[in-house]
């Protein structure tokens, strides 16, 4: 067919004046497109002269090709006409053609003004045409020349048709405002299923998410169909904006519209199930699936390596290959990028390539990142040499994940090196990386020195993650004033404090030991109005487990419930946490088991909270039921479970974990492990075997190490091998009264009333200050505390009172005062009048005398319980009917019924 245009007021030089377009149809096949001859020409006016021959003789010719030799020489204004004349007769797509201009160099801008040059030349498009405009201006985002189509749309009477109309909806839908397209689809007389398709996905990506609700129950009270890609994006939604309820109720839809053979349906469900923490889901689904495409086993993989099911996602990638479908590279950077894969991240590198897949900047992200967490600095370096050999390093995610890499691996130099060498503008990702890499490392005046360069020499303003940078490394190094000075000035910048920044303060506190402080900026982030999430919570919780503070704990727990943070894993290893060290484990037990996928830190809580309480075979069990689980244990879970035997007196078995932690896990013994063993072995009185162990180490000893030692001479009154490891501390920490207390107990038990002296001679000569003795009991949310010296209770005499008459009975079932524990040369009745000003007795009395109901006493205690108290509280607890939990450092006393969870053994 041929198709003629009189254009009656183009000039020689810009188009011709008649324009014929030769079209093939049928007669294609007869007469073979000269394509050839066209591809042969050098320059413009070759290319000119074949397209008017062909014109003349009525040739068909390849348009695309046509157009693709004028948009080559730049001459985007004859590429248009043709493309604008011939649309849709000439196959080519209006994305290909923008696509095409913007691959040789030219503005796209530039194809509407000729469209609209030739409407002013009389050229009078078809509707089909207009359609095709309204589409462009819409990527384009020109809003005054689909406001001009409109209304020539209007006087022609064509707003009727559903095709014109759905393009309008499209074009004020993202021009404009999502409004103005429901009005427009208000207007409609009759609404056909691409009208009601249009209209919902235009209030989809416009974030009208109520809105598409309403029209999509409309349109199925109307018995339109839904397309499919309306379905997925409708579940898209739902992935993003973690609506799980809506999703699940979408699902019932697409089962009775007769989706669930759709494979694109059902590849969206895996994903908006999988996005909202429904994994089982997720597989219900794909299992479900007759027909499955490389997308479905990529989602459902990557569901499995969002949350750290390794073994699934390896085992799923195993059933892929079966099923005879090849592996992809989003496949295998859907495995590199799984949580808790980062140790076979290398595995799976060599994996890939051996199918013959080469990294892409995606895989080499997420290397970088399993690098980081693993502090592997060498290999990050050779992929480093791998960004530069191939050219990657133009790619500013690479490069940004590169200086995290080094600050995270304590590289910063080679940050800084990476950062400087980026050629172009630096983004604030970059800048924001270096930053929090120096803030972290305390160089936190470095850190503002470059945030200032930001300002200045990139034009970049700092934003909350900057600022949130600073915060937390002046937090992190106990300057908390400073940190909220930091939170000021964001205000001052207009950069409003978010979550984030409270939370860091908070981190900083509890790191620093500042717990207290963390509770007055807690208070002080909820009178701003801000509301915390899962980190802070979980930060919270460390902080009032450091405190003890179960009632404070209680309450925490209460908001976690209400708010539904307690399906956060983290959220609920740190309730574990906070029960187990405030001594409340059976709380703590119910929470953990409740637990659907308890990570590694969870278990390593509750092994050590059986630990504290001195439960050895209930934490070994746990330890057992862990393995049991496919859970692997790390350098953390051989602590708590060599803790276990420590505390339980469990020797042989601490033997058997320390080589199993060794030969099976490969899991390298740190000094914490070899303090374990070394107390372990000293207080079940094997003093030579744990003086072995110290020479065979393979680390050289520290202080606690010598200090576990030391304490472990004291309790078997082992002069000799106490006096060479109080030696080998007098270099390694000469100021720690802790050891030359050690002594004076040493020689005091032995009557070596002179020596004791000497030690604390030497103390006064060192200068060195024993710390304040106290303990304390919480009773109606107030906090009482029980002083060694200083300041006496208000309600001493009631207490002391109180405590004679305890002693008194005490002594008709047969207690006999521990004198040993008082360690000054007076008599024995005087001795046990000093047994009786001991802080933790008070603090029990006071308990009992206070605290209304059948609940624990629970006492807090700064300093170790002596042999007496520890008499005395299950005296206690027989005489009264009543619970105590005593804690004192790293060990926890549970009393109950005249025995203690210890069993004496502490």
């Amino acid at each position: 067919m041929c198709l003629s245009l009189d254009i009656k007021h183009a000039s020689s030089e810009s188009i011709p004046n008649s324009v014929s377009l030769a079209l093939s149809s049928s007669s294609s096949e007869l007469y073979p497109h000269p394509f050839t001859e066209i591809n042969r020409c050098d320059d413009l006016s070759s290319v000119k002269a074949v397209h008017a021959r062909f014109i003349r003789k009525f040739d068909p010719f390849d348009l695309e090709c046509l157009i693709s030799r004028y948009l080559e020489f730049g001459e985007l204004r004859y590429a248009s006409t043709i493309f604008f004349m011939g649309f849709p007769r000439n196959q080519v797509s209006w994305m290909g053609f923008l696509g095409e201009v913007e691959s040789f160099g030219l503005e796209k801008h530039r194809v509407l003004e000729e469209f609209v040059q030739l409407q002013s030349k009389g050229v009078n498009f078809d509707e089909v045409v207009l359609v095709m405009v309204l589409r462009i201006c819409s990527v384009l985002m020109n809003e005054l020349l689909g406001f001009v189509i409109h209304g020539g749309l209007i006087k022609r009477g064509a707003v009727r048709d559903t095709r014109v109309v759905s393009a309008l909806m499209g074009f004020y839908g993202r021009c404009v405002s999502s409004d103005i397209a429901n009005k427009v689809f208000d207007e409609m007389p009759e609404r056909d299923d691409l009208a009601w398709n249009k209209i919902m996905m235009v209030n989809l990506r416009s974030g009208e998410w109520e809105k598409a609700v309403e029209l999509f129950r409309e349109m199925l009270f109307c018995a339109a169909k839904v397309y499919d890609r309306t379905m997925v994006k409708l579940l898209q939604v739902c992935s993003s904006k973690g609506r799980l309820e809506e999703g699940r109720q979408i699902h019932g839809y697409v089962l009775r519209l007769g989706f669930e053979a759709n494979v694109s349906v059902c590849n969206s469900l895996i994903v908006m199930y999988s996005r909202n923490g429904e994994v089982e889901s997720s597989r219900k689904v794909f299992d479900s699936m007759k027909d499955r495409d490389l997308s479905s086993w990529n989602s459902i993989i990557s569901s499995y390596t969002a949350f750290g099911y390794v073994d699934d996602a390896m085992a799923l990638l195993e059933e892929m290959e079966r099923c005879g479908f090849k592996p992809d590279i989003v496949t295998w950077n859907s495995l590199l990028s799984g949580q808790g894969l980062y140790k076979g991240a290398i595995a799976i590198l060599k994996r890939m390539q051996v199918a013959g897949l080469k990294p892409n900047s995606t895989s080499i992200t997420s290397l970088l990142q399993a690098v980081a967490e693993l502090g592997l600095l060498s290999i990050g370096k050779a992929i480093h040499g791998y960004v530069i050999r191939n050219q990657l390093r133009y790619d500013v995610y690479v490069e940004t994940t590169l200086i995290d890499m080094y600050v995270k691996t304590g590289c910063l130099p080679y940050a800084r090196v990476v950062f400087d060498t980026i050629d172009e503008k630096k983004n604030i990702v970059a800048w924001n990386s270096l930053i929090s890499g120096l803030s972290y490392a305390g160089l936190v005046q470095d850190a503002e020195g470059l945030m200032s360069k930001m300002e200045k020499e990139g034009g970049i303003k700092p934003d909350a993650v900057t600022w949130n940078s600073l915060v937390y490394g002046y937090a992190s190094c106990g300057k908390t004033e400073k940190a909220l000075g930091v939170i000021e000035k964001m205000k001052r910048n207009k950069v409003e404090p978010n979550v984030v920044s409270w939370t860091a303060i908070l981190s900083g506190c509890s790191k620093n030991g500042n717990f207290r402080n963390a509770l007055k900026v807690f208070i002080t982030m909820q009178e701003e109005g801000v509301s915390p999430n899962s980190a802070t919570i979980s930060t919270l919780l460390r902080v009032l487990a450091c405190l003890s503070l179960l009632h404070s704990g209680k309450e925490v727990h209460c908001f976690c419930l209400k708010n539904n943070l307690i399906r956060d894993a983290y959220v609920a290893t740190a309730l574990v946490d906070m029960y187990t060290r405030s001594g409340d484990l059976r709380s703590a037990s119910e929470l953990f088991w409740g637990i659907e996928n308890k990570p590694l830190a969870s278990w390593n809580c509750m092994i050590m909270g059986h630990a504290m309480l001195g439960q050895g075979q209930e934490g070994i069990a746990v330890f057992n039921k862990m393995l049991e689980a496919g859970m692997e244990p790390d350098a953390i879970t051989f602590t708590s479970v060599l803790s276990v035997c420590k505390n339980s007196g469990l020797v042989s078995e601490g033997w058997e974990y320390f080589d199993l932690m060794r030969f099976r896990y490969a899991v390298t013994p740190s000094i914490e492990h070899c303090s374990c063993m070394v107390d372990m072995l000293g207080r079940s009185g094997y003093l030579d075997e744990a003086w072995d162990f110290i020479q065979t180490m393979p680390m050289k000893p520290d202080a606690t190490i010598w200090g576990a030692f030391l304490s472990s001479c004291k309790i078997h009154r082992d002069v000799e091998l106490a006096e060479v490891a109080w030696k080998r501390l007098q270099v390694m920490e000469p100021h720690n009264a802790a050891n030359y207390m050690m002594m004076i107990k040493l020689y005091s038990s032995m009557n070596r009333w002179e020596d004791a002296e000497q030690i604390r001679d030497l103390m006064r000569s060192q200068r060195v200050r024993v710390q304040d003795l106290w303990s304390w009991i919480q009773i109606d949310q107030r906090v009482h505390v029980f002083y060694a010296e200083g300041e006496a209770h208000p309600d001493e005499g009631e207490i002391y009172f109180e405590l004679y008459r305890l002693v008194s009975e005490m002594k008709k079932s047969g207690y006999v005062p521990d004198t040993r524990c008082i360690h000054q040369n007076v008599s024995e009745a005087e001795k046990e009048k000093l047994l009786l000003g001991h802080t933790e007795k008070l603090a029990m009395t006071y308990g009992l005398i206070r605290k209304r109901g059948s609940d624990p006493i629970r006492v807090v205690k700064n300093t170790s319980i002596c042999s007496d108290c520890h008499t005395v509280a299950k005296y206690i607890t027989f005489l009264r009917n009543r619970e105590i939990v005593l804690q004192e450092g790293s060990r926890i006393h549970h009393f109950k019924e005249g025995k203690c969870s210890c069993n004496d053994s502490w």
